[in-house]
């Protein structure tokens, strides 16, 4: 009688021999049609190419999109014979894409149909969307100004001429012109309350809405966001997008049950408000020598510390783009994805359908990517296979959730990543905060007195020698003062104030015998760091923001 071992090789060269007859198979439906033959066998196989093609029709007409670049598509195909696939052929070339066509077996496009599994769903589409009159947005738009003319705009507001819908507008419009990032409607015993968050701070806009128009207002803010209208006790959550011009803004909302009512947030996402470039930033020059340099690094990990708001996508996105180039690979996985590159290739976890940082990260390394960023590391998986990706030969681009540049690392011993890998990995660490900008038409100039001004020539004589002290020789500080250009505020648009850590060899040893932050911060400062603080410092010598600001985000000011 046979051996179960001999049964076992002889299944598995039947299995083989069917295998290699169906590739010749393919070969000969190739040479027959006049197209070129490919075994997609251990193929790269990138994700946005899948998504021309839903899964269902690729499986009925048996295509596999597996490569696109530059509107050009590279697609497999078992046959170009059915009509149905003609069909599919001439309506890719209607949305432009340069076809390029491959014959395969069966098998081998099932193995790339296997990849579908990694494509995340399509967001749910927006249900709501305000198609804006122009001329009547257009016009609010430039009347509301400061927050004060939207006071007064809301408080004047006449629903006996114009419905509530148009109140909403009035308010987004004049948001939007304010560059405010959220909307707050909140609930009072007696009224509701709109404030606007502009340059990181609420403001409070209208205290005394009248109890029926904010409800009026929070039923078509949910029905915009295809929210439940009948359900009160439970929050929830949706989007709908504003046009107007020729853009779109994303509003993601947010209801919550509260003591008299519902609370309602609306972020605004603006793509054009997000600068991806490295020298809009803030970087002061020495430090922007260090990130070129550090991006030029063809593998390790690039780690971003910060609360949330702090600007770390903004400036990861940057360090994407300034990578980008057509002969490399560039892998995102987000959550969400908040605003798109162009030429990258962006993913979303999707937790219920089992997509998440741990087991996406592991699906994008199949796709043999140069450059990888993980939105944020928070738990032990997606750490360990970020750190191993950094290790192997990818240059990794992620965030953590620390209050320093040294702080990040007992933040990965918390996730229980070993300290020898820790050190080989890190190439770089970066924490910041964000302040805000003075304004440039209204800010004043103060004379420091003589105590100031001896404080800070030590607080620049006990700098590294990295920073030019040239460029602060003529100390000049400013004050915010408030005009109609920064709605009497005093301050206009925010800039990052970062400390960069570089990790070497010493740190690696540190790390291995797992000592404290203070001890990484002391290492880190020997070495020529310079702080969140003195950079914030740095920027106020510079005219950009105030010591009272870097107070706020940094704490008080430890002169030298």
């Amino acid at each position: 009688m046979m051996t179960l071992m001999a049964q076992d090789n002889l299944k598995e060269q039947l299995a083989k021999a069917r295998k290699e007859a169906e590739e010749r198979d393919a070969q000969r439906r190739a040479e027959k049609l006049g197209l070129d033959y490919i075994s997609l066998l251990g193929l790269a196989v990138q994700i946005d190419a899948l998504k021309t093609i839903s899964e269902e029709e690729a499986r009925r007409l048996k295509v596999a999109p597996f490569l696109s670049q530059n509107r050009s598509l590279d697609i497999a195909v078992f046959s170009t014979e059915d009509k149905n696939v003609q069909e599919l052929f001439k309506r890719l070339e209607k949305q432009n894409w340069r076809l390029k066509i491959f014959i395969a077996s069966e098998s081998t496009l099932n193995h790339i149909w296997g990849f579908y599994k990694y494509v995340v769903t399509k967001r749910p589409e927006i249900v709501g969307r305000i198609e804006i009159e122009k001329e009547f947005f257009e016009k609010e738009y430039s009347k509301l100004t400061d927050l004060k003319k939207i006071k007064d705009a809301v408080e004047n507001f006449d629903n006996q001429k114009l419905p509530i819908r148009k109140l909403l507008e009035i308010i987004l419009a004049g948001a939007i012109a304010n560059n405010a990032s959220d909307v707050h409607f909140e609930p009072e015993k007696d009224a509701g309350v709109l404030r606007l968050r502009v340059d990181g701070l609420l403001h409070d806009v209208v205290k005394n809405l009248d109890p029926k128009i904010y409800e009026t207002l929070l039923e078509r803010i949910k029905l915009l966001a295809n929210l439940k209208l009948n359900i009160h006790e439970e929050a929830q959550d949706g989007r709908f997008t504003i046009s107007y011009k020729d853009k779109e803004l994303e509003l993601r909302v947010s209801v919550v049950p509260a003591e008299y009512g519902e609370v309602a947030v609306l972020r605004i996402l603006d793509p054009s408000a997000i600068r991806p470039e490295l020298k809009e930033l803030g970087f002061r020059k020495d430090d922007l020598d260090i990130i070129e340099r550090q991006l030029k690094e063809p593998n390790g990990m690039l780690l971003n510390t910060g609360p949330t708001g702090s600007g770390k996508t903004t400036t990861l996105y940057a360090f994407l783009s300034h990578k980008y180039r057509p002969e490399i690979k560039i892998i995102t996985i987000e959550d969400p994805i908040e605003y798109h590159l162009i030429g990258i290739e962006q993913t979303q976890i999707d937790p219920e359908a089992g997509y998440d940082f741990a087991n996406g990260l592991q699906a994008l390394m199949r796709q043999d990517p140069d450059v990888i960023l993980v939105g944020e590391i928070r738990d032990t998986e997606t750490a360990s296979i970020a750190i191993q990706a950094a290790l192997t030969g990818h240059l990794v681009f992620s965030t953590v959730h620390a209050n320093s540049a040294s702080g990040a690392v007992p933040r990965l011993l918390d996730l229980d990543v070993r300290p020898a890998s820790i050190g080989p990995a890190l190439n770089l660490i970066i924490a910041q905060r964000l302040v805000r900008r003075l304004c440039s038409k209204c800010k004043i100039i103060t004379e420091p007195d003589n105590q100031q001004l001896a404080k800070i020539n030590k607080f620049l004589e006990k700098l590294p020698e990295r920073v030019n002290k040239k460029d602060y020789q003529k100390i000049e500080i400013f004050a915010s003062k408030g005009c109609s250009e920064c709605s009497g505020l005093g301050y206009k648009g925010r800039i990052a104030i970062l400390e960069l850590m570089e990790v070497g060899p010493e740190f690696e040893k540190a790390i291995n015998e797992e000592v404290g932050e203070a001890e990484l911060q002391k290492m880190a400062l020997e070495r020529g760091m310079v702080t969140m603080q003195q950079d914030g410092i740095l920027k106020t010598i510079a005219g950009i923001t105030t010591f009272s600001e870097v107070e706020n985000i940094t704490g008080p000011i430890n002169w030298p």
